[in-house]
């Protein structure tokens, strides 16, 4: 599930050792000029990202980007170096060869409360892409002298903060089985001999008996379908939280005498991050998230209901 929030910056699988690293800082020292700051763009965009860009230019030299990020921005600066340095090499150094030496600091993280400026090199490159990036901690100092002049080492008073976007709310309903897509069997030995189409419902007589063959097919999906689309009912009388109903629904279930498979199954389906999510809005197949293992033993059981997790845009609520 994407976009987006924040992770912490990753480790760096393209740092090199500590020799190798020292001359690849002597290499780019080797091209130190005075140039001219002639881009300092607060909020340079490549792709998703953003970050404060310094360009140093001069006349028959490479130019020589310096790129910085906030900690809690996202793609981060090392998620994507290659798309920000191709980027800045189309947009602003078009007519050179080589792209411009790249320099990029990210402002503390959780897990980086002292960052440095990283020097990044280049394993190949072609015309406006770079491949194989590398990492080396140079020093403003020697970014100084790299350029001739000062460099901004913050992420400018120009940055404008991306709007964090609502959370989804979570909201449990009932569905029936009919309206869920048909599972792909995964597991031959549960599901291969399944027919595919939903059985009708049986008298309890008819129930067949759990199998052996898993966990999924070992209880009575009956009974823990009665119980949680009890438990949805009654949580809505009692203004219940959907981040509560887990521990709700499997409270009740155990004073009613619900065996340990049974409150293992409920939980499942109203534990977030297992709950069968419906993926689609078509109104009959729903692709579905987890739970295909689930869904297709309550088909083999004849169960016409289950509870599935939606969930919901704030600035939408009736989605």
């Amino acid at each position: 599930m994407d976009d987006q929030p924040q992770d912490p910056q990753p480790a760096r699988p393209g740092t090199i050792a500590a020799g190798s690293c020292a001359a690849k800082v002597a290499e780019a020292l080797r091209l130190a000029a005075p140039r001219e700051r002639s881009v300092d763009d607060h909020m340079f965009r490549a792709g998703r990202t953003s970050f404060r860009l310094q360009l140093f230019t001069a006349p028959g030299l490479r130019a020589v980007a310096v790129a910085t990020q906030a900690g809690d921005e996202s793609p981060s600066l090392t998620n994507v170096t290659e798309l920000c340095a191709a980027s800045v090499w189309e947009q602003h150094c078009p007519g050179q060869e080589l792209p411009p030496v790249w320099i990029e600091k990210q402002f503390p993280g959780a897990f980086d409360r002292e960052p440095d400026f990283q020097l990044v090199t280049f394993g190949e490159s072609e015309r406006y892409q770079v491949h194989e990036p590398a990492w080396c901690t140079i020093s403003t100092e020697q970014i100084v002298h790299l350029v001739g002049g000062p460099v901004a080492e913050d992420r400018g008073s120009g940055y404008v903060p991306r709007e964090v976007e609502a959370e989804p709310e979570l909201r449990f309903e009932a569905i029936e089985l009919s309206r869920l897509a048909q599972s792909r069997p995964f597991r031959e030995e549960c599901l291969s001999g399944s027919s595919g189409a939903a059985p009708r419902p049986r008298s309890s007589k008819d129930l067949p008996l759990p199998r052996s063959c898993c966990w999924y097919h070992a209880g009575d999906w009956h009974r823990v379908s009665d119980m949680a689309l009890t438990a949805l009912s009654r949580a809505r009388d009692e203004g219940v939280k959907p981040e509560d109903m887990a521990g709700y629904a499997v409270g009740h279930a155990a004073a009613a005498g619900a065996s340990e498979w049974e409150r293992e199954a409920l939980y499942s389906l109203y534990c977030p991050p297992s709950a069968i999510q419906p993926a689609g809005d078509e109104p009959v197949s729903e692709a579905f998230i987890n739970g295909q293992h689930r869904v297709q033993a309550m088909r083999d059981a004849g169960v016409s209901q289950t509870v599935v997790l939606r969930l919901v845009s704030p600035d939408n609520p009736a989605d």
